[in-house]
């Protein structure tokens, strides 16, 4: 057994006063003259017997109160287990939670000053040869170095809140890859121990390493956050009306009344509402606005709520397209149905070839390319097809049932599609229609109880392949395929079993061949994500860039110019920004002075839930003895307690114990029976 503050020890001299007054009895007796003492002789020495055995008994009890006060005020503890070698001197690696929770203010300031000022104290208990690593949620590698205190104290210095967010393993795991060179490792991990933070799983550590946790006290504070951000609209056309939802979270333990939401773009104010936010809950609100002009549209969502922040605003950003470019190419010249479709509306673009001259070059530079009855396709169609889904185009086949089976089986068997089993004539009506799918989803206001569906004379029957890659959008009896998307990388085709001929079905007259093509045509458009989450997101992708041997492409902001890695696959490129992206705000992607898409960047809301571990569920977690703390723990007393275990609460407890029972000793012992 060991002593934090062996000096206290010589207080134990305190032990000789109630030996000396046991030794000493300083109270006056005062004679009493008796006539005759036969009687009381007898008394006499039956209560000395009493007396002298209370007095040891109590001259026991106020010792032992004595010596244990203090040796709780000395310190005592044992060692841990963990063998340490002094000659082989300590790697002390040093946690310190700067995520957005720590900026809040408890009675010592902010929380994160707080832990910068305790880990300086920290350090301060080691020796000079000792060596320090710092962590922060921003994991830089310059705090990867071992230094030594001094450097130790400006690198404290220089932390700053961030928007990076890190749970608590990561952090133990990237403590435990320290270069320990054979040193003694303390490991101290600062923080208020959200619960976002620790998690509930069982943490896994090195067997040699050993950890304190020093809590940094922190309040629960009401919050509610702007959580997320969708459109309903499935295109974005100049003045068009636009509609997105917006969510709003609650994090406290009271109903939030009154929240104004406002949703500007482009700095100009388009929409605003006011909500009421129940307590634990998510309220949901869409927003509608119009007056858009073409081009990146940068946009942001604000709330006012204090004391937290961070997570008032919510930034995110889409394209208004100048147009949708349509091919179809037709085995029929007559054919008019989809030129009447897509001619009433100048924001689509329809190009029409027919079979016997197809230009494959200008492929990519379509949106979406519809086969309408086609008598003979080839296998050079069938080789451009293939590489215009492989990079993310779209594709509708109506075929021509003339052809038959003997046609198209090798052309669709190329495709990776359903091969022909017959044609089937006979009169039916579609069966079912998924209203839940991207193609009909918000179609309909309500979901209507009895749909009039589309009426067949003459189909094909497909083979029923796995349907892994197929989403049957409507149905014929029996669960024969009418409609169907097939997945294909990250291009899609669609699948007719009848053609437009009016002969065959009345699909190309019916009130749903309009929402049907419409909804395929803006789906074929590829649309990034509104926003990014900064520490999360380190992938962005846009459409496929051509780059010169000397051309670099750069995200812009007003802090900083960031120039990603460049890997290119089929139908887009890719863009790794690592973790450079360290501040929330719109990132304009440019190619040399040409503007090629705006990404937006905003901070975890892991940090919103102001909700924290308990101490008893940090141990269990944890999963072995762990030294515990708060900020109110001196240095020193943290130091040891990291590779020991504490004996001075014993101490105090067995001290109020022998203090009681003197006090009962002394009013009581003569009603015991001896």
């Amino acid at each position: 057994m060991n002593f934090l503050y062996p000096g206290f020890l010589f207080s134990l001299l305190a032990v000789a006063i109630p030996i000396l007054i046991h030794l000493f009895n300083f109270r006056k007796f005062k004679k009493v003259y008796f006539s005759n003492v036969q009687f009381l002789k007898a008394a006499k020495e039956q209560q000395a017997s009493r007396s002298k055995l209370k007095d040891i008994l109590i001259l026991i009890c106020r010792v032992l109160a004595i010596l244990f006060l203090v040796l709780a005020f000395a310190q005592p503890y044992f060692s841990s287990g963990t063998s340490i070698n002094p000659a082989a001197g300590n790697l002390i690696n040093i946690y310190i939670d700067n995520s957005y929770s720590m900026s809040a203010v408890n009675t010592e300031g902010s929380l994160l000053d707080e832990a910068k000022r305790k880990a300086k104290e920290i350090g301060s208990q080691f020796f000079p040869n000792d060596r320090f690593q710092l962590t922060t949620n921003d994991f830089e590698g310059r705090h990867q170095r071992l230094v030594g205190y001094e450097e130790l104290v400006n690198l404290i210095d220089e932390i700053k809140i961030s928007a990076a967010v890190r749970s608590l393993q990561q952090v133990i795991n990237r403590q435990q890859q320290a270069d320990t060179a054979k040193r003694n490792v303390f490991n101290y991990v600062m923080s208020d121990f959200q619960k976002t933070f620790t998690g509930n799983s069982t943490l896994v550590k090195g067997a040699n390493h050993r950890f304190s946790f020093i809590r940094i006290p922190a309040n629960t504070i009401p919050n509610i956050a702007v959580d997320s951000v969708w459109s309903l609209s499935p295109a974005h056309q100049p003045g068009d009306q636009e509609k997105f939802v917006i969510q709003l979270h609650n994090y406290g333990r009271e109903t939030g009344n009154g929240i104004s939401v406002k949703l500007v773009i482009n700095n100009q104010q388009k929409a605003i509402s006011t909500l009421t936010v129940p307590a634990g809950k998510s309220v949901k609100d869409t927003m509608t606005f119009s007056g858009l002009t073409s081009g990146w549209q940068k946009a942001t969502i604000n709330i006012k709520d204090y004391p937290i922040v961070f997570d008032d605003e919510l930034k995110f950003s889409f394209k208004v397209g100048t147009g949708l470019k349509i091919l179809q190419i037709a085995g029929d010249p007559e054919e008019r149905y989809i030129r009447s479709l897509f001619a009433g509306d100048k924001y689509f673009a329809l190009h029409t070839m027919p079979e016997s001259n197809i230009s494959y070059s200008s492929f990519s530079a379509y949106d979406l390319l519809i086969l309408s009855g086609l008598k003979t396709p080839s296998s050079g169609l069938v080789q451009q097809l293939k590489s215009y889904v492989k990079n993310g185009g779209s594709v509708v086949i109506f075929p021509d049932l003339q052809a038959g089976a003997a046609i198209y089986n090798p052309f669709l068997q190329a495709l990776s599609l359903p091969g022909i089993l017959s044609v089937r004539a006979d009169t039916v009506q579609v069966s079912k229609i998924e209203l839940n799918s991207n193609i009909f989803k918000d179609v309909f206001e309500e979901a209507p109880l009895k749909v009039d569906l589309p009426g067949v004379n003459r189909y094909f029957i497909y083979a029923q392949p796995g349907k892994s890659s197929r989403e049957d959008i409507m149905q014929l009896p029996s669960g024969q395929s009418f409609f169907s998307q097939y997945q294909q990388g990250i291009g899609k085709i669609y699948l007719c079993a009848t053609s437009l001929n009016k002969d065959d079905s009345n699909l190309s007259q019916h009130p749903l061949f309009v929402p049907l093509l419409y909804r395929i045509a803006f789906n074929s458009v590829q649309q990034q994500p509104l926003y990014y989450t900064i520490g999360k997101n380190t992938q962005l992708s846009t459409a496929q860039i051509s780059l010169t041997q000397n051309e670099s492409l750069r995200l812009i902001t007003k802090q900083q110019e960031i120039i990603p890695e460049i890997r290119q696959v089929p139908g887009k490129t890719l863009l790794y920004i690592a973790d450079q992206v360290k501040s929330p705000g719109f990132y304009e992607l440019s190619k040399s002075d040409s503007l090629i898409s705006t990404y937006a960047f905003n901070e975890s809301r892991a940090e919103s839930d102001m909700q924290y571990t308990s101490d008893q569920e940090l141990k269990q977690i944890f999963g072995t003895p762990l030294t515990l703390t708060n900020s109110n723990t001196s240095a020193s007393n943290a130091t040891v307690e990291n590779n020991h275990t504490e004996l001075w609460k014993l101490c105090l407890v067995l001290c109020a114990v022998f203090l009681a029972l003197e006090a009962l000793l002394i009013r009581f012992f003569y009603k015991l029976k001896i």
